[in-house]
This record gives C-alpha cells, sequence and structure tokens, in this order.
C-alpha cells in the first residue's frame, strides 16, 4: 500500500515538474517595450530610434513605444535608463556623446559599469570644412595650412566638451597644432556662422553642411573617421595624413539597464541587429551620411569604454574637464 502511494506521489510529482518551470519562465517581452532616447524628437538619433523600434516589433511581438528625455546633453536619459526595471522591458537608444563625451564636462551619476550594451548600428563621421577660397583641397593641404599659422584659425562646433570637440582636439594635439575652438548650440547654428563668415572652419556631423557643400559655399576637407565618407566625397579620412588611429565618431546603439539577464539581452541583440540591417534601416543611415556597422553588445561595450579613455585624456590635456568634487 505505502509502495503503491510513494509510486504514485512520483508520478504526480513528475507531471507537475514542467508545469512549474514554465511558470517560472514567462513569455518575454509580456509588454510593450518602452525604448528611451536621450535627445528631441527630429534629429538623427530619433529617426534612427523610431525606425529600429518599428521593424524590430515584428520579431519582440510587441510594441515599441518611443520615450524622448533629452537634457544635460542626453545624460538625464542614460541615468534613467540605467535605473530602470532590468526585465527587458525599458532600453535606451543613445549616441555615443551621453557615454563618452557628458562625463568630461559634467557630473554624471553613471560609469561604463552602470547599463550594458546591446549593440551598436553604425556611426557618421564629424568633418572640417573651410571656405570654398580656403588654399587647401585635400586633408594633407589642409594640416600644412594649420601648422603654417597654428593659433590664427577659428573652427565652430556644437558645444563645449561636445564629442566634436573632443575629436577635432584629439587631432590636432597629435598634428602639433592649435586651432582656436568657438562653439554654437548645434551644428545648425555652427554651419550658419560658418557660412556667415564668423569661424574659419565649420566642425560638426555631415547633414547640416552637405547642402551647402553642393552650393558651392564649404569645402569639406577633413573627417574625424579613419576612412572617407561616400556623403562627402572630397574630404579624406584620418588615414590619409596617418592618423588612422585617432578615429572618433558619431555613432548610435542600444543598452539596457545593467542586470538584465544574458537570455533576454541576446534576444533583443537579435531582434534589433535584424532590424538595422534591413534596407529601410540602411537607407535611412545613409540618407543622413551614417555608415552602417553593426557591432554586438560585448564590441559595443569596448568600444565605449576604450573611447571614453581616450577623451579623457584629451579634456584633460585641453583645460575643458571638470573639476572632481
Amino acid at each position: 500500500m505505502l509502495s503503491r502511494f510513494a509510486a504514485g506521489l512520483s508520478l504526480t510529482t513528475a507531471v507537475l515538474a514542467p508545469v512549474s518551470v514554465a511558470i517560472a519562465q514567462p513569455v518575454y517581452p509580456s509588454r510593450p517595450i518602452t525604448m528611451i532616447v536621450p535627445a528631441p524628437p527630429g534629429g538623427g538619433t530619433d529617426i534612427f530610434a523610431r525606425i529600429l523600434g518599428e521593424l524590430a516589433e515584428a520579431s519582440l511581438k510587441q510594441k515599441v513605444v518611443i520615450e524622448n528625455r533629452a537634457g544635460a546633453g542626453g545624460s538625464l536619459g542614460v541615468t534613467q535608463i540605467a535605473a530602470a526595471n532590468a526585465d527587458g522591458h525599458t532600453l535606451g537608444f543613445i549616441w555615443n556623446s551621453p557615454l563618452t563625451a557628458s562625463p568630461q564636462t559634467l557630473n554624471v551619476s553613471y560609469t561604463p559599469d552602470s547599463y550594458r550594451p546591446l549593440l551598436s548600428i553604425g556611426y557618421s563621421s564629424y568633418v572640417l570644412c573651410a571656405q570654398p577660397s580656403f588654399a587647401a583641397n585635400n586633408a594633407a593641404e589642409f594640416v600644412d595650412q594649420l601648422k603654417k599659422a597654428s593659433g590664427k584659425f577659428t573652427y565652430g562646433n556644437d558645444g563645449i566638451g561636445g564629442t566634436m570637440q573632443l575629436a577635432a582636439e584629439r587631432v590636432f594635439k597629435k598634428l602639433g597644432v592649435k586651432v582656436r575652438a568657438i562653439p554654437f548650440g548645434g551644428a545648425g547654428e555652427t554651419a550658419k556662422n560658418f557660412l556667415g563668415g564668423h569661424v574659419d572652419f565649420y566642425g560638426g556631423s555631415l547633414p547640416p553642411i552637405i547642402p551647402h557643400v553642393a552650393a558651392g559655399k564649404a569645402k569639406c576637407l577633413l573627417l574625424t573617421s579613419a576612412k572617407g565618407n561616400a556623403a562627402l566625397p572630397q574630404a579624406q579620412g584620418l588615414e590619409a595624413i596617418g592618423l588612422g588611429a585617432e578615429e572618433t565618431v558619431l555613432w548610435w546603439g542600444l543598452i539596457a539597464p545593467p542586470k538584465i539577464s544574458d537570455a533576454i539581452a541576446k534576444q533583443l541583440e537579435k531582434a534589433f541587429a535584424e532590424a538595422a540591417g534591413t534596407d529601410r534601416s540602411k537607407e535611412a543611415m545613409a540618407k543622413q551620411g551614417a555608415v552602417h556597422r553593426v557591432l554586438d553588445g560585448a564590441a559595443t561595450d569596448k568600444l565605449i569604454r576604450s573611447e571614453l579613455a581616450a577623451m579623457t585624456d584629451v579634456a584633460r590635456e585641453a583645460g575643458i574637464q571638470r573639476k572632481a568634487q
């Protein structure tokens, strides 16, 4: 009798065990995913986030809802992403400046250990452009002019301690030249002041200056990427002057709270990598002068840490690093 009871109990346990496992592992995602974008609506970062979110919905089988939370150079949004519940229902679509440039001038509450990179989707160069009459027609000639008149020229940029300024100062330091940085409130404002003759060079992202190059009002000569960019064929990358290792670019990626599970992280990486690889995503990037290049979470983490270290050195040497609190 006892043996029959024990056998029945064992059978009941064997039948119920799989049910318990199923209950303990709910389907993900179980509700819409919120993607925090630490930038205002309408810019390149916001555009890419919305396209990728929409494209990833088919794989995730849930809506991806964009929430723009701009402020403090993107650091407010990154802070919120890092502090969110790590169940995979809150993510962040970012550009690199809040992660590697903003910490140089702002007292941010996060480090690379405060979030988990899931992937990055591509990059765009920053560029230095001169007036059409400037006595240089390629990167090497541009460098020669800078060396002949070190300290004489000015370049506009989109803010003190921003990625553009740090990228330019990184190159100028290696060249041993001085070019005075003039900050403005964004690349559009920089372009306006450059066209008005208030600064010698435009320093910024590609989209605001491309129409003026086409109109013959600007001559772009040097990119901050190692290689060239098809959107500005006259401008050369840093490899043309032997400084390919000093590359600093504008790039975009997806991050999550740090304690997200490996399984969910892999599912998200796969869904968004597939979305980034679609023709629609690639075409949207090309339209903004960006290059499609998908890196996985580990490679993106390595990129963040190496870029942060390089930017810290540049900011300190340029005298624009925040004081320790």
